[in-house]
């Protein structure tokens, strides 16, 4: 597994905070009093990232909640992992009916994530609307699948790993690698 010491630095805690408050910023203005938003993170790092913009948005008058979507069930590689799943538990509201449900990811890239999120949330019911958000966006789409919010747009060769590393789920200091 390569760590984020052996990767170079792209971006700093400072340019993570500051993108995050960008798709705070993004996402009061599209949904403020459009009815209840909830952002559901999918584990580890996107449900860091969703309590964090759960306190922007409530600071922004926001009407928000927060909890995790676990994907691991709804993955379209399942066949190709190998021994068992580990699940890691999905926080929603129980009646999804009228919320806005905003995907809070780290990293888009194929877009396969984003995609079994989307279905472990309609496993749950009908939302209002389904947005998604990330952190960073690195291109390389294999599904047509784009997100609403985005904080920072990487330009990284196809083959580059990229790394987050985030308080609240990491050691170490903040940052992103490739």
């Amino acid at each position: 597994m390569i760590s984020p010491t052996d990767l170079r630095p792209l971006h700093d805690a400072e340019a993570i905070s500051q993108a995050v408050g960008r798709v705070a910023d993004a996402i009061a203005q599209e949904l403020q009093g459009r009815g209840p938003v909830f952002l559901a993170g999918i584990p580890t790092r996107g449900a860091v990232l969703a309590q964090r913009l759960e306190n922007l948005l409530r600071a922004r008058g926001v009407d928000c909640g927060c909890g995790t979507v676990d994907i691991s069930m709804h993955r379209d590689d399942l066949g190709l992992r190998g021994g068992l799943v580990e699940l890691k538990g999905t926080t929603l509201p129980v009646d999804l009916e009228n919320w806005n449900v905003v995907l809070v990811d780290d990293v888009q890239q194929t877009g396969r994530t984003a995609r079994a999120a989307i279905e472990a949330v309609l496993a749950f019911g009908r939302p209002k609307r389904i947005l998604y958000a990330v952190l960073a966006d690195r291109g390389g789409r294999e599904l047509p699948v784009r997100p609403d919010f985005t904080g920072l747009v990487l330009s990284v060769p196809a083959s580059a790993r990229v790394r987050v590393r985030l308080a609240g789920a990491d050691e170490g200091e903040e940052g992103i690698f490739a």
